[in-house]
């Protein structure tokens, strides 16, 4: 199961696709188109730390670590400002948000207005997901660190199932290795 599936599963990509107003196609058809680039986004992130792994654990826990996960599938709006604080963390500037959703409306024909809208969402459903899954929904760091250190070394962790499955949800072509998967998503960055 990858990462899409387990944010359609959860319920993500259902919340996001009514309070956007669009079919859930939409949705799912607009978050596959901007993961690639926010995982990427992540990665980059993790090398440009001054304290690596842990510094970006550290970082999502003042973003809202776990809880962003369950402020999207909450009842309430979502609050899309930390969605775009993550994006300026991730991505650095709002230009390159632009040119991810003009990148991803080439790729689905879906709107860049909508898929704007989607990319605070998204960033928020996979930060919040990825800090739970580490077990450390304050973000103190270390054990988000550690779950992305490994999916980034694309080491035996990875293989031997040592990163709680987050490992094969980043394993985007089922062979076994998410590196190869997140290098291709941080290629697309820099297109």
């Amino acid at each position: 199961m990858n990462i899409l599936d387990v944010l359609q599963q959860s319920g993500g990509i259902e919340t996001m696709a009514r309070e956007l107003g669009v079919n859930e196609s939409v949705a799912q058809a607009g978050a596959a188109a901007l993961l690639p680039s926010i995982l990427g986004g992540f990665k980059k992130t993790t090398q440009a730390q001054p304290t690596g792994l842990d510094g970006l654990g550290g970082l999502l826990g003042q973003l809202g670590g776990g809880g962003l996960l369950d402020s999207v599938l909450g009842s309430q709006p979502t609050p899309v400002s930390q969605g775009n604080e993550i994006l300026g963390q991730i991505f650095g500037s709002k230009e390159v948000s632009r040119t991810v959703a003009a990148g991803a409306e080439q790729q689905t024909g879906i709107s860049s207005d909508l898929l704007k809208k989607m990319l605070p969402i998204v960033a928020m459903m996979v930060a919040g997901y990825m800090a739970k899954q580490s077990g450390d929904s304050s973000g103190n760091g270390g054990g988000l660190g550690g779950l992305i250190g490994g999916l980034l070394r694309g080491g035996s962790k990875a293989s031997s199932g040592g990163l709680g499955g987050l490992g094969s949800l980043l394993d985007l072509d089922g062979d076994g290795n998410p590196l190869d998967d997140i290098i291709g998503m941080a290629g697309k960055l820099t297109r």
